[in-house]
């Protein structure tokens, strides 16, 4: 116990516990219904999906279900410990990506533990039960193999046993042979220039290589063998997910949500000039590829954050250095008196406490936020009373849908923009919003005779004015129309 309240150890415990409690969330995404209900039924059949279950406008159509093991977790945590299993699980995996961050900046902790919160803080609109959050611990993880094995070469070869978990788990594996990529671009550029950050390192070019060879090796052992190779690829140049869906879309600098990004990204290109600290070229094609890809899509703000934290934490480390002001943000050396233990104690007490209650309230507004969310009442409603059939659905009602109603009734689309395709996100886009002449070639074409949206969808004000729908349900989060002729 007295190691414990060591103020060094003290501050890394009560960084973990606020990287934890910052993570723990509520669960509202709206993929993660088809995620259990997907991990209940391949541990039910013992056999994963090669087809679609759930929609009726897809059905049996191929389906890559890249997230299998991931939903396996999923629902696991979910059986066993309910919502606060999945909050709590999840809320650990996201703190363990950022503590790995925080032991990858250098210098002084107290630096890094602040930049390391500002990075999280940066990326906590993208977070929660997702397996996204899986890929970014393995990314994390894979980001600390890199850069130790420039000075333990072998520790590449835990990058492969690693791709092979991550290929099984989520395709955002493809980020970890980006950063190999990387890592061996830099290597040769630096290489050019004459830098070497650490000597004797000829073997290293080499050694990249050989990981790299054996990463891209390991992908076809998954349940879809070498479709895994292009669906990365394929999903990031899908018009419609880039065009429809807000994860893809570039982050809105004018929301204060994306103020800490905004700051962060603005801090990496201000502080190269400010610090004496120089940039390798491995680490500016990190910069630039991450940045990007942040810039891009809001999903990649944490990948982008994995990436700018140890090196703004490296150069603001490097400045003040040469200022003469590392010193202040140093820990005392001085041996633990009785008084500081006492005093450690209270606040690692108090700390524990606080996480607690917080985690407690978070569990205690679950109920709430599913209604906020979601189309509870609706959904009870066409579980007791089911509406004639085909019905047309919110796109991210179709995962709670499937929780709620499948196998007796299927859904129209559901969160996976990949498997619908681009065509038909952009017919089912005009049908929504009654853009074109053709905004009912949907209903009429699918024979649809149920309509679930938001009150303040355009097509519920069209449908609400023609004499053959009728609403049968509404209530502030959802309208039920049923076509009577």
């Amino acid at each position: 116990m007295r190691e414990l309240l060591q103020t060094r150890r003290l501050f890394v415990v009560v960084l973990a516990l606020g990287l934890f409690i910052l993570a723990a969330r509520n669960v509202t995404d709206p993929d993660v219904w088809w995620h259990l209900r997907t991990g209940q039924l391949m541990l039910q059949n013992h056999a994963v999906f090669h087809s679609d279950p759930y929609s009726f406008t897809k059905a049996g159509q191929p389906w890559v279900d890249h997230e299998w093991l991931s939903q396996i977790l999923i629902f696991g945590l979910y059986r066993v410990g309910g919502w606060g299993g999945l909050i709590a699980g999840f809320a650990a995996v996201t703190a363990a990506a950022f503590l790995i961050v925080f032991l990858r900046c250098p210098g002084r902790p107290y630096v890094a533990g602040a930049i390391t919160t500002w990075g999280a803080l940066a990326s906590v609109p993208c977070w929660g039960v997702r397996p996204q959050m899986l890929t970014l611990l393995l990314a994390s993880v894979f980001l600390l193999i890199l850069e130790r094995s420039a000075k333990r070469p072998v520790l590449l070869w835990w990058a492969p046993l690693l791709m092979l978990l991550w290929v099984n788990l989520h395709a955002g594996c493809a980020v970890g042979i980006a950063f190999l990529l990387v890592f061996l671009a830099g290597e040769a550029l630096d290489a050019a220039v004459g830098y070497r950050e650490t000597p004797n390192l000829t073997g290293r070019p080499r050694n990249l290589c050989l990981a790299l060879i054996a990463c891209l090796a390991v992908v076809p052992l998954n349940p879809y063998g070498t479709k895994l190779y292009r669906y990365p690829l394929e999903t990031i140049h899908s018009r419609a997910m880039l065009a429809y869906i807000g994860e893809w879309l570039s982050p809105n600098f004018h929301s204060s949500m994306y103020a800490a990004t905004l700051l962060m990204m603005l801090a990496v290109l201000v502080a190269p000039a400010l610090s004496p600290r120089r940039l390798h070229a491995r680490e500016l094609l990190l910069l630039a590829m991450t940045m990007y890809a942040a810039l891009r899509s809001v999903r990649h703000i944490p990948i982008f954050v994995l990436v700018a934290v140890p090196l703004l934490s490296a150069m603001i480390q490097a400045r003040l250095e040469e200022s003469g002001k590392a010193g202040i943000f140093g820990f005392s050396l001085r041996p633990l008196t009785q008084t500081k233990m006492a005093v450690n104690a209270l606040l690692l007490a108090g700390f524990v406490i606080f996480s607690a209650i917080r985690f407690r309230y978070v569990m205690g507004r679950q109920a709430e936020s599913e209604v906020h969310e979601f189309p509870a009442a609706a959904a009870a409603v066409l579980a007791k009373t089911p509406a004639p059939g085909p019905l047309l659905n919110h796109y991210n009602w179709g995962g709670y849908f499937i929780w709620k109603l499948y196998p007796e009734d299927k859904v129209f689309i559901d969160g996976r923009a990949d498997l619908y395709g681009d065509r038909f996100m952009d017919d089912f886009a005009s049908t929504y919003h009654l853009t074109g002449p053709s905004w009912r070639a949907s209903l009429d074409s699918w024979s649809i005779r149920t309509v679930v949206l938001p009150p303040d969808a355009p097509l519920v004000t069209a449908l609400q004015s023609m004499p053959e729908w009728k609403t049968t349900f509404a209530d502030r989060q959802a309208v039920i129309l049923t076509r009577t002729r």
